[in-house]
Order: C-alpha cells, then sequence, then structure tokens
C-alpha cells in the first residue's frame, strides 16, 4: 500500500456505535424550571425508560433527566445480547449465595427475556429481534474444568443447556457449554418504542440536565447543576454512577472497565448464535442486522477504565481476531463502553440505603446490561407500588455477606491508593509544543501536571488532571480523545467535560502564562 493510502480495514478515525448511527431519536430540551411529579429518574438508558414506561402505565407522573441525550450512555454503546448466560456466573452465585438465590438470579433475568419478547411481539416492535443460542466457549484446559462446573450449575438449577466440543469459527476450542434460545436485538429501536409510549402516556423527558444532590426530605428533592429542583415523591438513580456520592459510599462498593467494539462487513458468512469466550483477555461474536446484512460485532479487550496508555492497541488486537476467525472486508464502526461491577457481580437494585425509603438505585450490571437493565425496572415499579417481587431480596444493594466482599473490597481500594500516588509523583511528561497534531500527554505547564490535546488544527487544549471527584490523577485514552480516571472510572472531554460518572463538576481549563505575565 502507498504512503497515504487507507485500506477498508483501517478503523474509523472517531468513535460511534453503529445502535446510534442507525436511528434518529427525538431531542429535548433541558429543564428550565423547577417541576413537582410523582416519580423522578435520573437517567435516561434502559433502566430509566423500562421503569419510566412501567410506571407510566401504572397512572403515576414520572419525568426522567439525562445529564447528555437519551439513550447516549452505556446502552447506546452496549453489545445488546438478551440473555440470561452472563459468562460463567452460576456456579459461582451458587459458592456465594446459594443455589436458591442463585436460581432466582436466573429466573429474574429469563423473565426480563421474556417482558422484553413480548413487548417486541405484542406491539410488533421492528428491532430485528431474534433468537440465538449463547455459547462461552474455552481455548485452555484451565478453563475446561470451569465449563465443567458452570454445566453442573445449570443442571442444579433447571437451566436449559448443553454441552459442545465445536462452535462454528475457525478456533480450536476445547469445550464449550451453551444456554438454548437466548435472543439479540437493536436495543435504541426496542426502547424507541417505550420512549414513544411513555411520552404519549405524559411522560416528560430532560435532556442536558446534570442531578448533583438529592434532599433528604420524606419528597425527595433532586438539585441540578442549573439550579432547578424537581420535588417529587419517589427518586430514582441510575445513571450508569450514581449521582448521590454520600448515599451508600457506591463509589467505593463497584469498580468500572472499559470493552471495545468493532462492527465489520466479514469475508465468511455468519453462522448465527453469540459467543464469548472463558478467557481473559475477553472476545465475543455476535452479528446485527445493517441494512438487510449482517454487521459483525467484535466485542472484547476488557481492562479497568484510566489503566493503560496505549488504548488503540486494543482495536488492533479485536482486529487480528477478527481476521482470524471470520476474515475482515471493512471495519465499519469501532466504539468503547464502560461498565461497572460490583463486589459479589450482582447488580445493586433497590433502596439507596435500608433508612431511605423513597430513594432508589440500580447500577452495576457488569456488561449484561439488557437483562438487567429491565430487571432494574421491574424491581423498582414494584417497590414503588409495594408489591411483592420474588427477586428484589437478590439484587437489594443493603445485602452482603462477608465472601467475598470485604478481601475484595480491600484489593480494589488497595489498588485505587496506588493509582492516586502513582498519579501524584509521575513525572513522564512531554512539552505541550512537541505534540502532535490529534495527539494528547501530560505536560507540564507553569511548573504543573497538566493534560493537553493538540487538536487536528493545531489548537492546544489544556486542562487540570486532578479528576474532580475525589483527586486522582487522570490518565490519557487516545482511543477515545478523553481523560480517564483509574481510581473510580470517571471520564472527561479533552475541553474538560464530565463524559462518566462518578465526577460531576468538569476540570479546570488551564492557560499558559507569557513571560510578560510573570
Amino acid at each position: 500500500m502507498n504512503e497515504g493510502q487507507t485500506s477498508n480495514r483501517d478503523f474509523p478515525k472517531y468513535p460511534e456505535p453503529f445502535w446510534r448511527d442507525s436511528i434518529e431519536l427525538p431531542a429535548f430540551e433541558p429543564l428550565g424550571e423547577d417541576i413537582q411529579a410523582d416519580v423522578a429518574i435520573v437517567g435516561g438508558g434502559i433502566t430509566g425508560i423500562t421503569a419510566g414506561y412501567l410506571l407510566q402505565k401504572e397512572g403515576f407522573e414520572v419525568v426522567i433527566l439525562e445529564a447528555s441525550e437519551i439513550l447516549n450512555g452505556t446502552t447506546g454503546h452496549t453489545t445488546a445480547k438478551v440473555t440470561a448466560q452472563h459468562g460463567l456466573i452460576y456456579d459461582e452465585l451458587i459458592g456465594h449465595f446459594g443455589a436458591e438465590k442463585a436460581k432466582l438470579y436466573y429466573e429474574a433475568n429469563l423473565e426480563a427475556m421474556k417482558f422484553i419478547e413480548n413487548i417486541v411481539k405484542e406491539h410488533k416492535v421492528e428491532c430485528d429481534f431474534s433468537k440465538e443460542d449463547a455459547f462461552v466457549y474455552a481455548t485452555t484446559d484451565q478453563k475446561v474444568a470451569s465449563i465443567d462446573k458452570e454445566f453442573n450449575a445449570y443442571r442444579k438449577l433447571g437451566i436449559r443447556g448443553d454441552i459442545t466440543e465445536e462452535i462454528p469459527f475457525d478456533l480450536e476450542i476445547k469445550k464449550a457449554i451453551v444456554m438454548k434460545d437466548q435472543a439479540q436485538f437493536h436495543p435504541l429501536k426496542y426502547l424507541e418504542f417505550l420512549l414513544k409510549d411513555f411520552l404519549d402516556r405524559g411522560g416528560q423527558v430532560f435532556e442536558h440536565t446534570v442531578a448533583v444532590d438529592i434532599e433528604d426530605a420524606y419528597n425527595p428533592v433532586i438539585l441540578t447543576k442549573n439550579g432547578k429542583r424537581v420535588t417529587c415523591k419517589y427518586a430514582i438513580s441510575c445513571s450508569h454512577f450514581p449521582f448521590i456520592d454520600r448515599h451508600g459510599m457506591y463509589f467505593a462498593r463497584m469498580y468500572s472497565e472499559r470493552a471495545y467494539a468493532l462492527g465489520i462487513k466479514a469475508r465468511k458468512p455468519y453462522p448465527g448464535g453469540m459467543y464469548i469466550n472463558a478467557e481473559d483477555p475477553s472476545r465475543s461474536l455476535r452479528y446485527a442486522n445493517m441494512n438487510g446484512e449482517p454487521l459483525v460485532l467484535i466485542i472484547g479487550e476488557n481492562h479497568k477504565t484510566g489503566h493503560g496508555v496505549n488504548m488503540m492497541k486494543h482495536y488492533e488486537q479485536l482486529r487480528a481476531f477478527g481476521e482470524q476467525v471470520m476474515g475482515i472486508e471493512q471495519i465499519m464502526y469501532r466504539w468503547s463502553t464502560e461498565d461497572l461491577t460490583t463486589l459479589d457481580k450482582v447488580p445493586y437494585i433497590g433502596h439507596i440505603t435500608s433508612s431511605n425509603r423513597n430513594t432508589f438505585i440500580a447500577t452495576g450490571y457488569r456488561k449484561w446490561g439488557m437483562t438487567n437493565g429491565t430487571v432494574a425496572g421491574l424491581i423498582l415499579r414494584d417497590l414503588i407500588l409495594n408489591r411483592d417481587n420474588p427477586y428484589k431480596d437478590v439484587f437489594t444493594p443493603g445485602r452482603f455477606t462477608a465472601d467475598p466482599d470485604v478481601k475484595k473490597f480491600v484489593r480494589i481500594n488497595t489498588d485505587v491508593a496506588g493509582h492516586f500516588i502513582a498519579g501524584k509523583v509521575g513525572m513522564a511528561y512531554k512539552r505541550a509544543e512537541d505534540l502532535k497534531h490529534d495527539e494528547g500527554a501530560v505536560v507540564q505547564v507553569n511548573g504543573k501536571r497538566t493534560g493537553a490535546y493538540k487538536d487536528e488544527h493545531g489548537e492546544l487544549h489544556m486542562v487540570d488532571t486532578t479528576c474532580s471527584h475525589m483527586g486522582c490523577e487522570l490518565e490519557w485514552n487516545d482511543a477515545e480523545r478523553t481523560w480517564d480516571c483509574p481510581c473510580h472510572g470517571s471520564r472527561f472531554s479533552y475541553d474538560g467535560e464530565v463524559i462518566e460518572g462518578p465526577a460531576k463538576h468538569g476540570l479546570k481549563q488551564i492557560y499558559e502564562k507569557k513571560h510578560s505575565e510573570v
């Protein structure tokens, strides 16, 4: 290839998820005045829209507050598998909670899958919903034992599954476990229907409205960044990371991971099914419908947010995997997403604290948000209606046994402390003037650690790299052109605007002093 030429197998310059690019969603104004509602939901993803849809149907007046644009967060960047197979999880859940609660976790996600399917069939929602078998496959002898344990857990819990030693790809595997009759869909086309029904019934949505705090009162009052107030009977936080730091210390009870995705036109026909490996680094395969043709989605390369420097290498690894198993004709899309994992891998869904009965939370879906987010909507509806729900105790944020939480809590927070200290003392700085176009790095400006990005026009964008959440030092993410926090997963644009919480406030912009000013 001649210098300057590009290949169809090159990456798109800017990340964009297929789901967002393939649908036009309505836009909404920011909240411009103080309002009242029965229920105020913070977060416009699958949980917020599902809960809003269900509660509005029950006769509540519901408002949804979204910090950016509706369905542009984790839901808009999902893999969109609708499945109760969440990796090799059931043997582990039996070990942590016992068979009864492990089965309830499975049944809750199975019910969520059926809820989605029923909505699609009853209302004829065109969202590319299709039934697919879901596989977890092992390529190493070490993971074969894990597959066997998981299959025993399936039998113990009554999960319909099977064992196989082949999958239809050019991969040498040792063994795989399959969960039958799972599903996939276009998540935004599905949620567009729920959103329209919600609006038709009188629900309200306010975009670019950042919730920053909540007043503790019998009737909660949500305070927004622009000074407006939402007074409500019930408040729900489902904004990925909870927007209320002081209630429940959730930032210390979860950790965030990034994962990467490619959408490709493949040389080989896609055989159907959904696949994920049992090893690290992760590799996941499924397909979507793009203008009547299959778009193969290759997902994986998980790592803790803010850990590592050259993030493009993760896309490169996925490209190499895609070439191996499918052959790549063209890379159509690339994007990444951030997911939260709780200490015991089960989401937190329920009252935000045991003493606060009118404020609720839903978070920590561990990459399986399509079913877990739907589970959350159903549980939150029942809690607000004071209905019995068989799954609420499994997901309650107030649970906790010592196994495995204490050890993992100590390990995670020791890791956070290490990154806090390392970021403060690290001195591997470049000079701002040495940056190339479209390059970002830590530099020194006025004798201080500064984050600098030189855009394609040569303009410098410089920010304070101290995270506004708890003071950890941020790392540059070259793949997304963002500043990422290695401690609690906050992310900021190169101009310092908050992209992902728990941070609520942006970064201070830095301007280099001229000699005449010194």
